[in-house]
């Protein structure tokens, strides 16, 4: 996620354990209590998902209680609104909720299982997704005309419910021309078209689209579109998406290049697009500009090359 800066890595010590003697229990562990990454397994000192149970002891085990984004929101690190983003439901995306304090929500996206605090007045009841939106910005109509009120706006890879009318889609929102959505189960035919789409927002630290966007969030948006399902962090993007290219294999678009705290997408053999803090924006530039204003500082500019896999 983070832009060409290791020392503000999203890769912070994210391998932790719940070490603690167990509560009396009619279960036991199989086996040693393993390492896991706090990221995207939800476990605390005094709560822990129902999944883990088996994994990790703690005096208490939640299970999930899903609910839907009703707008752009951020989920942050702890239960306070000044506390460090790390990362953001789009609206329509589900959360999992495992606890609820002082309007506050804990729980993990349901798209990759992220972990982190939401405020509970920006989630309502699940939504079953009939359409996503595939413009950049979606615009939406008091009724079904373009000369009608505009009510709302819907970000890129929103998802949203609703009834085909004419060149219209309805939903509670209001209505959305059919050229702004794409039915859920319909893919998008080229990742970097879709990234392509975000050329010139805002570089955004723990943005997936919605008023701004990290490097991270612009690759997994972009895959996502795409059918292809990515993790959240740029370090896990380096060892979990496609297969790794040998060193002496050409670089083509769609390609995944990782940095130290950084990652972007090929548009071809020689050009990424990225979203980055160098220019605050995503931007499409050489690959050569990335590496050389990374080289002063690293031994390494590249840390992997991927491509996708069928």
């Amino acid at each position: 996620m983070p832009s060409e800066n290791p020392s503000t890595s999203r890769s912070w010590g994210a391998d932790a354990t719940l070490s603690q003697t167990p509560p009396v229990s009619t279960f036991a562990l199989d086996g040693p209590t393993r390492a896991i990454d706090k990221r995207v397994h939800a476990f605390r000192p005094d709560i822990a998902d129902v999944a883990l149970a088996g994994t990790l002891f703690a005096p208490h085990y939640a299970a999930p209680m899903p609910r839907s984004a009703l707008a752009t929101v951020f989920m942050r690190s702890a239960a306070s609104a000044s506390a460090e983003a790390v990362s953001q439901l789009l609206p329509g995306e589900g959360f999992a909720v495992l606890e609820i304090t002082a309007g506050w929500a804990w729980g993990y996206s349901l798209h990759d299982h992220y972990v982190g605090y939401v405020e509970t007045a920006h989630l309502g009841e699940p939504i079953v997704p009939t359409h996503r939106i595939s413009a950049r910005e979606a615009l939406v109509f008091a009724d079904a005309s373009i000369k009608a009120a505009l009510v709302a706006t819907l970000p890129v890879g929103a998802r949203v419910s609703g009834t085909v009318e004419g060149t219209f889609l309805k939903t509670d929102l209001g209505h959305i021309h059919l050229r702004h959505v794409m039915a859920i189960d319909e893919l998008a035919a080229d990742p970097v078209t879709v990234a392509e789409l975000c050329l010139g927002m805002p570089y955004l630290w723990g943005g997936r689209g919605g008023d701004g966007i990290d490097c991270s969030g612009l690759v997994q948006l972009a895959l996502a579109a795409a059918g292809h399902s990515a993790p959240r962090d740029t370090d896990m993007q380096r060892h979990d998406i496609g297969m790794e290219l040998a060193d002496n294999e050409p670089l083509r678009r769609g390609d995944i290049v990782s940095f130290p705290g950084h990652v972007g997408l090929m548009v071809d053999a020689e050009r990424l697009i990225h979203s980055n803090a160098h220019w605050m924006a995503v931007v499409i530039e050489p690959l050569a500009d990335v590496v050389a204003r990374l080289q002063p500082n690293h031994d390494r500019p590249i840390l992997s090359r991927r491509r996708l896999t069928a």
